[in-house]
């Protein structure tokens, strides 16, 4: 079943639409839920959740993209999840080592939709495969290893490509003043 059709049974509102989503990107959802909870209960109620999300969502929104709506969904659920459940500790999932590596790249301090544009733009310059590779990491939250075994690279390739990715982004960054 193709995007607009499922998206057509949420305006519906064809409990269908959450089987038709369940079916063509639960494995999808998962995967992203799993990455940046390493708990399978916790992805799979993440994923659940996001389904819910998409019900109250769809109408009146109707996403252009459906794949990129639900993978944006279930990244901000499981990272609520994530922030919750480690409130005072650090556990051995990715994200706090996606962080980590972000942190001189980001800035508090910047209004966020300046940010996102800036983002957007830096990402839209990027060759493919190191656009993919970038998203992987800091959007996914995959694993040095998960990315390069995904792409045939070596470990080293990746952290190479990142490490210089993030300088890329942190020189764009500071030459449009959003961080010094």
């Amino acid at each position: 079943m193709d995007d607009g059709a499922i998206i057509d049974l949420y305006v519906a509102r064809s409990e269908q639409a959450i089987a038709a989503t369940a079916a063509k990107y639960g494995a999808y959802c998962y995967t992203i839920s799993y990455n940046i909870l390493h708990s399978r209960e916790d992805a799979d109620e993440c994923v659940n959740d996001t389904y819910m999300k998409v019900w109250h969502a769809i109408p009146p929104t109707r996403p252009r993209r459906f794949s990129a709506y639900l993978a944006k969904l279930v990244r901000n659920v499981a990272l609520h999840t994530y922030e919750k459940a480690h409130a005072k500790k650090r556990g051995g999932s990715q994200v706090p080592l996606v962080l980590e590596e972000l942190e001189h790249c980001l800035s508090s301090s910047t209004d966020d939709t300046e940010v996102v544009d800036l983002l957007n733009g830096f990402l839209e310059q990027l060759p493919q495969e190191t656009r993919q590779i970038f998203m992987a990491r800091y959007f996914h939250f995959q694993s040095i290893k998960e990315i390069a075994n995904a792409r045939q690279l070596s470990d080293s390739k990746v952290k190479m490509v990142l490490m210089r990715t993030r300088n890329e982004l942190r020189d764009k960054l500071a030459a449009e003043g959003v961080i010094r």
